[in-house]
């Protein structure tokens, strides 16, 4: 499935992040998506995602947005809102435009949680990240088709 897709990914925990990505980039490549498809654009951190992902949105020219990032609980309650917020913000961003925004974020109580979802130590949460998308996208296209024979 060709088209333009958008990844935005947070700079924060880049560590775990840029594992994220190649997860994500490896994905595309398995479904025959090229590099040509799909944009990066790197934000400062999670609390970001969501209005750059609405910007993007509300051009419609991607098929999907996906956002990658990690939030990693800390001593403070700094990871309660924005962990919450920036899920609330990309849920929001699919209801409001239509277009498909993945909530690729881990919000992990620790690192060794955030490097058993990021691919280092277990499955890529950014790979998965990607197969949302193209389901979602699929599931959209079979919606139109039902809504054309209504």
């Amino acid at each position: 499935m060709s088209g333009n897709f958008l990844v935005l990914v947070s700079k924060f925990n880049d560590f775990i992040t840029r594992s994220l990505l190649a997860g994500a980039e490896a994905a595309f490549e398995s479904q025959g998506i090229s590099k040509d498809n799909y944009k990066i654009i790197w934000v400062p951190g999670c609390f970001e995602l969501p209005s750059l992902a609405m910007e993007a949105a509300k051009t419609q020219k991607f098929k999907a947005i996906i956002c990658l990032g990690a939030v990693i609980r800390g001593e403070t309650t700094h990871y309660d809102y924005v962990a919450g917020e920036c899920a609330h913000g990309v849920m929001r961003v699919s209801m409001e435009t239509g277009v498909p925004t993945i909530f690729g974020v881990l919000t992990t109580e620790n690192m060794e949680q955030a490097l058993a979802r990021c691919g280092v130590k277990g499955a890529n949460k950014g790979s998965e990240a990607v197969h949302s998308a193209l389901e979602m996208i699929k599931a959209k296209n079979s919606l139109r088709e039902i809504e054309t024979c209504l």
